[in-house]
């Protein structure tokens, strides 16, 4: 999954859920990374995580969270080809209304008086 955080007229990066999601699943594996065998303690609970917790995270939790990721990007790359549908949709109307014009001035031109 590629982020980009960039300027948006819809929703400002802190605002996107799953930008928010990605930017966790980042910090938890660094976190994993950087604590190598060493319990993770937490803010809420007298004992830290040990090895049976941390593994819980790496089997179960982290590939969820990558889970409902590509999903998401699967829903983004589908809303987007509909977008992408659309645009071309009145892209081709607006070509065949333009040549629909075009045809009924030449038609309303006096005759022999064609100019190509």
């Amino acid at each position: 999954m590629v982020v980009t955080a960039a300027p948006s007229p819809f929703c400002s990066p802190e605002e996107d859920p799953f930008l928010l999601l990605q930017s966790t699943l980042r910090c938890v594996e660094r976190i994993l990374q950087r604590s190598a065998g060493r319990p993770l303690r937490r803010t809420w609970i007298e004992f830290p995580y040990g090895e049976e917790e941390i593994t819980l995270l790496e089997e179960e939790v982290l590939p969820a969270i990558q889970q409902c990721l590509q999903r998401v990007d699967a829903i983004d790359a589908a809303l987007q080809e509909e977008q992408e549908a659309r645009i071309a949709i009145a892209q081709l109307q607006e070509i065949q209304e333009a040549e629909r014009l075009l045809a009924q001035a030449e038609a309303d031109l006096p005759c022999g008086v064609l100019s190509h």
